[in-house]
């Protein structure tokens, strides 16, 4: 990454312009960064990746988020100091984007993405110990939220990212820490797998982007 030229990546011998610097300003033109995605996402996922013209409005919309395009963001009614829950069906995508779209703003700060049943198989190996250790200040993805098993450390059963996600809300009114998921299920089933009280905490941790229901699945 170039610091002083942050709409400039370099990747390899390529350099990818995504904008313009206009003052201290990114001027972004999304075609361009659509090129880019494709590109990083070969590096990324192995050459049968490629951006899909039917995500093109989520793209745009995710991609709006990510460059905190404020004007374009309030069109879609999105909080740029918000989190972000993408939500669709299986094998839409919803990782991939996750993994690749914070590429296109190396000068942010950077999350991990984490597989939800991987933290719940955590717990049950280290306890209670899992929850304090993503009650930090580093950002996180957690991903496939809401298929995990229940956790279960001595007998005890835990529902591991609720409580998670109640420490989350915690950082992000105290310290503006972000958090991000990705789901395949609905507002209705989040609410009986975590209860209401978390998912009333995850309206105000999270902007909602959908893919439409029937996006297919792209692995198939």
């Amino acid at each position: 990454m170039n610091t002083h030229k942050p709409h400039i990546i370099i990747e390899g011998s390529v350099q990818y312009a995504l904008g313009k610097l206009q003052g201290n300003q990114i001027s972004y033109d999304f075609d361009k960064i659509l090129i880019y995605l494709n590109a990083k996402g070969k590096l990324l996922f192995g050459k049968k990746f490629r951006i899909f013209e039917e995500d093109r409005e989520i793209l745009f919309k995710l991609c709006n988020y990510y460059i905190k395009d404020k004007a374009n963001c309030k069109k879609f009614n999105i909080d740029v100091n918000k989190g972000i829950l993408l939500s669709g069906p299986v094998g839409c995508g919803k990782t991939s984007l996750m993994k690749l779209l914070r590429h296109i703003v190396p000068h942010q700060k950077h999350y991990e993405v984490i597989p939800s049943r991987n933290i719940a198989f955590a717990f049950n190996n280290i306890g209670y110990k899992i929850i304090e250790d993503y009650g930090d200040k580093k950002f996180y993805c957690f991903d496939d939220l809401g298929i995990e098993p229940t956790g279960r450390h001595f007998g005890k059963d835990c529902n591991v990212l609720g409580e998670i996600l109640l420490s989350r809300y915690d950082l992000f009114l105290n310290h503006n820490i972000l958090t991000h998921a990705t789901t395949n299920l609905n507002a209705k089933e989040l609410e009986e797998r975590y209860g209401n009280r978390v998912r009333s905490r995850m309206r105000q941790l999270f902007n909602l982007v959908a893919f439409d229901s029937k996006a297919r699945d792209k692995r198939a």
